[in-house]
């Protein structure tokens, strides 16, 4: 999580980078126009044409990477950033110099003599220069204050936000010694992660609650009560901070977590010289920190797959809208009951939604131990005839897209459950709890391969665990156009 937030606030920065770095090239040409004595350019479409601004952005930007102004490990004090701008503006200036003199620009080859001043007070002109000396010094001086200032309200306002608990995910800490007493010191003193640690797990098997005198969070107990715990009091994430002579007690740990869709990440006591390569490293402060299990969709990625998600739910709803009114006519015509069907599902970190779908079966009273606590099956007596054609076909499932719209679903992820079935797969199926770490989907990996309706449990979960390990944008957007050939009418479906 720790590397996915990393690139959301990076991809933010360097976006209001390059709006503050056209800004200043901009500003840099109206230097240069009044120094030729015009007050205003000819068109404002010349600001598009202008070759400092095409070069300026890519330049500066790439200047500002450099003296690591993008890199995770941020400055404590804003001062220290500052000093990397100005070293960052020199460079970008001469680059911006170097780049226009190769590709042989106006504003380098072909630049008019103007006076620096119009006049001095006697009458007289002051000493003529290039205006290209002119333009290109303001870029630079500009550069360096427009940054400078933008970073330091930047800096300022997410402060500011933090401090308010905006974006603030909470995490517990398993272990009680120094190690562990390191992590919430360094959580709490690097406030740009968004994480909270809220309570410790001693690392001992049993432990009586208390509070931690060193941290001033409380002791919960020991590992013995771990799945009680994190159940009575659940967190967005877990750090593992087990010390050397407790090393052993990993492996029983993970195993116990894979029961819960949380975040998982482990400090070692010691700095690895190997690392199995599905993990990540990342660092806080120095301090390593191996990410073994987190959610795919933070970050960056989150926000381009619910781009997709509303632009595609959108662009459905629209589509379908008619075949979708003529359903829910059909239904209500050929059986009593309403079109709309809900019932309650399981997404992602285990929370319940209703999900919409079309209603493909008789309405009766249910009971308890009845038939419909079940899958339904082929030639199932419960569903109606036209349910049959749209469980066939997934029309069923269009009114899923308002799920999708609302932020309950995705268009792409593994099929949701309802809870009490969850309770049974995730008993017997000690990893089935990892699909739930990403957003349940409308269609997905499993289902363009067919496993879908009464298959293989097992294999089922093997292609939704594939899915959340090796999730990308291309993944979902390939899932979505095999839906088109292979998911919407299988023999699997009824």
């Amino acid at each position: 999580m720790l590397k996915q937030q990393h690139q959301l606030f990076a991809s933010v920065f360097a976006l209001a980078d390059a709006v503050v770095i056209a800004g200043v090239a901009m500003v840099a040409w109206v230097f240069r126009v009044e120094a030729r004595g015009e007050l205003y350019p000819q068109s404002w479409e010349n600001y598009i044409k202008e070759p400092l601004l095409l070069v300026a952005i890519p330049v500066g930007l790439m200047a500002l990477k450099g003296f690591g102004l993008y890199r995770p490990r941020r400055d404590k004090l804003i001062i220290g950033e500052v000093g990397q701008i100005a070293k960052a503006a020199a460079v970008a200036t001469v680059g911006v110099i170097a780049t226009l003199w190769v590709f042989g620009a106006d504003i380098i080859v072909n630049s008019e003599n103007v006076a620096v001043f119009p006049y001095e007070p006697g009458g007289r002109w002051l000493t003529n220069v290039d205006a290209a000396r002119v333009q290109l010094p303001a870029f630079g001086v500009l550069f360096f204050l427009g940054l400078s200032a933008h970073r330091v309200i930047l800096r300022l306002t997410l402060r500011q936000l933090r401090d308010r608990g905006w974006n603030q995910r909470t995490v517990a800490i398993i272990g009680s010694g120094r190690l562990a007493q390191s992590v919430v010191t360094r959580l709490a003193a690097n406030s740009w992660t968004g994480l909270s640690a809220t309570y410790l797990i001693d690392h001992h098997a049993d432990r009586d609650e208390q509070p931690s005198p060193a941290v001033g969070l409380p002791v919960l107990g020991g590992i013995a009560d771990l799945e009680q715990i994190l159940t009575d009091a659940p967190v967005d994430g877990v750090y593992i901070a087990l010390p050397q002579h407790a090393a052993a007690l990993l492996p029983e740990l993970l195993d116990r977590l894979e029961r819960f869709a949380i975040d998982v990440r482990i400090v070692p006591d010691f700095t690895p010289r190997y690392v199995a390569r599905h993990m990540i490293v990342s660092e806080l402060e120095g301090m390593p920190v191996i990410s073994y299990r987190e959610c795919p969709t933070h970050g960056v990625g989150g926000i381009s797959k619910r781009a997709l998600d509303i632009f595609g739910s959108i662009v459905g709803l629209i589509i379908f809208a008619p075949l979708i009114l003529l359903i829910a006519i059909a239904i209500r015509v050929t059986s009593p009951g309403r079109a709309i069907f809900k019932q309650r599902r399981v997404g992602l970190g285990g929370e319940v939604f209703k999900i919409y779908k079309f209603r493909t079966m008789y309405v009766r009273k249910q009971t308890e131990g009845s038939p419909d606590s079940g899958w339904t099956t082929r030639d199932d007596p419960r569903i109606t005839r036209l349910g049959s054609f749209l469980r066939r076909t997934s029309l069923d499932e269009l009114p899923q897209l308002v799920n999708v719209l609302q932020g309950r679903m995705s268009l792409v992820g593994p099929r949701p459950e309802r809870p009490e079935l969850i309770e049974t797969f995730k008993k017997d199926r000690r990893r089935y709890m990892l699909r739930q770490h990403v957003k349940a989907g409308m269609t997905g990996w499993a289902q363009v391969n067919g496993l879908r309706g009464d298959t293989c449990l097992r294999k089922r979960l093997q292609y939704d665990l594939f899915y959340v390990k090796n999730w990308s944008l291309r993944f979902d957007i390939r899932i979505l156009f095999e839906t088109i050939f292979r998911g919407f009418v299988h023999r699997n479906a009824h």
